[in-house]
């Protein structure tokens, strides 16, 4: 099956948020996808980030993690979606904010990125996400109700309802529609 990643698929506003929704239906465990499990898709992410990510201009190009750091991104994907989906849900604790930290800490030690070129994924994804630590409190992070999905609410009154309305906005609204006619028709 091809994928490409399109601009609904960083519809998050943060890069961490963006890895962090590359798994699919994360709660339907018949139904999920995680676009990471495919190595090519995780290289390509990259290079779509670098046009697509809100975070783009702050964060320059970036690299596709190394085989051998794809375990770092892997665990810092699943820590940054622990951490924000429990904050968003009033759920907040210090051992998942250690857990992320902690993620954060293992995906920039020992990399070989030098200051200059591409960033690597896993460290472009924990900047990232420590940035969105500090923030945490602005109550701008919010979770899809038609996907699931995390994303920044960068309205002016903070009344966006979903990460991307020409997708999961329309489905809903259709689905509404959808159901009133049927119902006046029954």
């Amino acid at each position: 099956m091809t994928f490409s990643w399109t601009p609904h698929r960083f519809s998050g506003g943060a890069l961490a948020l963006d890895v962090a929704n590359s798994v699919v239906l994360r709660f339907d465990p018949l139904r999920r996808i995680d676009r990471f499990a495919d190595p090519v898709a995780m290289d390509s992410f990259a290079g779509a980030a670098a046009k697509f990510c809100g975070e783009r201009s702050a964060l320059g190009p970036i690299a596709p993690a190394t085989p051998a750091r794809r375990p770092h991104l892997l665990a810092l994907r699943e820590a940054t979606d622990r951490y924000f989906r429990a904050d968003i849900e009033g759920r907040g604790s210090n051992d998942l904010l250690a857990d992320l930290l902690s993620a954060i800490s293992a995906s920039i030690r020992n990399q070989p990125h030098s200051g200059s070129g591409p960033v690597p994924l896993e460290a472009a994804t924990a900047h990232s996400a420590l940035r969105l630590t500090a923030a945490t409190g602005e109550n701008r992070m919010k979770i899809c109700p038609n996907c699931q999905w995390l994303f920044i609410d960068r309205s002016r009154n903070r009344s966006r309802s979903w990460c991307d309305m020409a997708v999961c906005g329309n489905r809903t609204k259709a689905s509404r529609h959808y159901q009133k006619r049927k119902e006046a028709n029954a």
